[in-house]
């Protein structure tokens, strides 16, 4: 089965979404697509603190440039960073306030209120309570999905991407370098059907988030498992920086599962304090700027202290405020403490570290461009060199949302240079395989993948650790390659070889980093 469209988009959060709508309002036709049964499911979603909104009124791009050069330790792209910090303002306005109206926080007098994070130099986050994410998320999907607005949109839910399309330019011989490629579309598994569609489009744009899903100890979405990582490097795409892996100070510390509940940074921003098993406030012994440092620091000096006392977390106590200002100030956070039996307003919050945020990715130039033609990648899943080795609080949302709408810019300025569809004819289906998928066996993988990754592969490496992860992933991948040959698709089996391959990036990458910087603590030996 053949589809085409104009643009094919890999993914439903706040970079595919922008995308889809600057180039829908073009007229183009625009296929968005998603593993998930609800477009909703995504990083964004779950995303609780703010979006950075630098109004030339009350910032300066000077400013915002050198907060996101701080925190990343001096290695993000200056000129990415002037470059979000001049066009984000704009966008947001355009996208967020006037057109899907997003409901931020606004005064008894109609204005937006502004709040801080770690390493901001001044107020300038719009949030909504604890739950900014999901207020954004469904804002422009909602604008989106209208389709008296936008007739030209299909979003396709349940629906797996498999591998890229890729074919040689015309002319070019079959003994070419990978650049000579381009990517022609998708194959798409249908989960429902369990058939695969051949997808065709002028241009493909990957959305698919970050890759935290592969810790044992994670804030994101299920679907954050590097799938398109893992599908641009077949391709032949260029992916960088994978060592840099940020993982959150502060989450809620139980025992109930592996996805663990985020702790925003905006509450340390309104002055929550981190207390360790005595009770003692400790950050500032490791950083002047104490809570609001960076999160690489703040992760680490919270391992340092629970390593020190023997204990299994350290604690986040704002319990100075007003009892009622909190309720309503972090609602989504004070319901889901509550049901832990702990009351934040009384309590301080037990809270861990745990994987969050791929700064690395799939390189791209502002416009959302990739090494391989016809492939654009935006969000958490491209590498624009913006974070460098660590991210700024509250700028996940706002580089997906700009370099979302700076791609789309891109594609219809240059549309007619875009090489028109093959032949479908010359596109081959998928060659579908029937024996057996065990899913118990599949599990039972995914654990051992998760698991080695935290053990071996987080918040702080070293050689040892790195080469023993290195064997072990190599058995796993012949082992699932195997596998994956020969038995039935099943979207956690396609996910489990995606995440295996994403595992080598980040360990081959980390073992070719000498230098700890950021997000990125690696020791040169240790015991066995």
């Amino acid at each position: 089965m053949k589809i085409t469209y104009d643009v094919l988009i890999l993914g439903t959060g706040i970079a595919g979404l922008s995308t889809a709508i600057k180039l829908a309002e073009a007229g183009k036709s625009i296929g968005i697509v998603t593993r998930a049964s609800d477009p909703n499911d995504t990083n964004t979603y779950w995303a609780q603190g703010g979006i950075v909104y630098s109004d030339e009124n009350k910032d300066s791009v000077d400013s915002l440039v050198s907060d996101i050069l701080t925190a990343s330790s001096q290695t993000s792209s200056v000129e990415t960073a002037k470059y979000l910090a001049k066009r984000s303002g704009e966008i947001v306005e355009e996208l967020l306030l006037k057109k899907a109206k997003t409901d931020f926080e606004r005064d008894g007098e109609g204005a937006l209120c502004y709040t801080m994070e770690a390493a901001h130099s001044k107020e300038r986050i719009l949030y909504q309570g604890d739950l900014t994410g999901k207020v954004i998320q469904t804002s422009l999907l909602n604008y989106l999905k209208d389709k008296e607005r936008f007739p030209n949109v299909d979003i396709l839910c349940s629906h797996t991407a498999i591998d890229l399309i890729t074919a040689l330019h015309h002319g070019k011989s079959f003994h070419q370098r990978y650049e000579d490629y381009k990517i022609l579309g998708a194959y798409l598994f249908d989960q429902k059907s369990e058939t695969v569609k051949t997808v065709l489009s002028r241009a493909t744009v990957l959305a698919t988030g970050g890759i935290g899903s592969i810790y044992l100890h994670h804030t994101n979405s299920d679907g954050a498992r590097g799938d398109g990582h893992a599908m641009a490097k077949r391709a032949g795409a260029r992916v960088l920086n994978m060592e840099f892996i940020q993982f959150h100070p502060t989450t809620f510390y139980d025992r109930s599962g592996h996805r663990r509940f985020l702790i925003s940074e905006a509450l340390r921003g309104e002055g929550g304090i981190l207390i360790n098993e005595s009770g003692e406030p400790f950050m500032q012994k490791y950083d002047e700027r104490g809570e609001l440092a960076p999160r690489d620091v703040v992760a680490r000096s919270i391992v340092s202290e629970m390593i020190s006392d023997n204990s299994d977390c350290v604690y986040l106590d704002i319990t100075q405020k007003d009892p009622e200002w909190l309720k309503q100030r972090f609602p989504t956070i004070y319901a889901h403490c509550l049901k832990k039996r702990i009351d934040i307003t009384k309590d301080p919050i037990p809270v861990v570290p745990a994987a969050h945020y791929t700064c690395g990715g799939v390189w791209t130039d502002v416009n959302g461009k990739t090494s391989v033609d016809g492939l654009y990648a935006v969000g958490e899943v491209a590498c624009n060199g913006l974070h460098g080795a660590n991210r700024l609080a509250s700028t996940s949302l706002l580089e997906g949302l700009t370099f979302g709408y700076s791609t789309a810019e891109h594609l219809i300025a240059s549309w007619e240079s875009l090489t028109e569809y093959r032949n479908p004819d010359e596109i081959k289906d998928w060659s579908v395989a029937t024996g057996k998928c065990d899913l118990a066996l599949v599990a039972q993988d995914w654990l051992s993948l998760k698991q080695s990754m935290w053990n071996y592969v987080g918040i702080t490496r070293s050689v040892n650790r790195l080469k023993r992860a290195r064997a072990m992933f190599a058995e796993m991948n012949r082992q699932i390659g195997r596998f994956y040959k020969y038995a039935k698709l099943h979207d956690e089996l396609i996910g489990l070889r995606n995440a295996v391959e994403v595992a080598f990036m980040v360990i081959n990458s980390s073992m070719r980093s000498k230098e700890s910087v950021g997000s990125f603590y690696i020791t040169q030996s240790d015991e066995l």
